[in-house]
């Protein structure tokens, strides 16, 4: 898919075409759930700030102006209603029903690299920053337009967020 938007079929999604709108987010809805599964932690509540976001692209159309790029003004989107969804006083809630539910371990703590244990410990921009760079393979300047930041903010956050995660994840020599 184009980076740019074919103008015809914005135009068409702007007045109300449902088929254009499906043309131009269709690529985007997979790649998106997925940014939001990074950014949330949960299936079900990625499900539905991607739902959300979707449902807000739909009433947000007018602000894709000519020459726009689709891809970071959609996962602009679906990050936007995912820090939504965190500062919800409801999101905290079930965060905290889920983790007092689950049973005690009664395992040995195993000292192991994990890399999801170590990316939740990072802060939502960062982890949203380095998802959309070596996961979805956006160049830095779409990362930037999608964090709403420049690109040397961008390189900057993807730079930071790598070296918070490196103590983490150091991995012991084998001897």
């Amino acid at each position: 898919m184009s980076l740019t938007v074919d103008e015809p079929l914005r135009l068409r999604a702007i007045a109300g075409d449902e088929a254009a709108f499906e043309a131009l987010v269709r690529p985007l809805i997979e790649p998106g759930l997925r940014l939001a599964l990074s950014m949330l932690g949960d299936r079900r509540d990625a499900e539905d700030a991607a739902q959300e976001a979707l449902t807000r692209a739909w009433r947000k159309l007018h602000q894709l102006r000519p020459g726009m790029p689709v891809r970071p003004w959609f996962f602009a989107i679906v990050a936007n209603q995912c820090r939504n969804v965190r500062r919800t006083p409801w999101f905290r809630l079930t965060s905290l029903i889920e983790v007092a539910g689950r049973p005690p371990s009664h395992e040995p703590e195993i000292e192991r690299v994990d890399l999801e244990r170590a990316l939740e410990r990072l802060p939502l921009a960062d982890r949203g920053a380095l998802f959309l760079h070596f996961y979805l393979d956006l160049p830095i300047e779409e990362v930037a337009a999608t964090l709403g930041v420049s690109s040397a903010a961008a390189k900057s956050r993807i730079y930071r967020a790598c070296r918070r995660l490196r103590p983490a994840v150091a991995l012991e020599e084998l001897g």
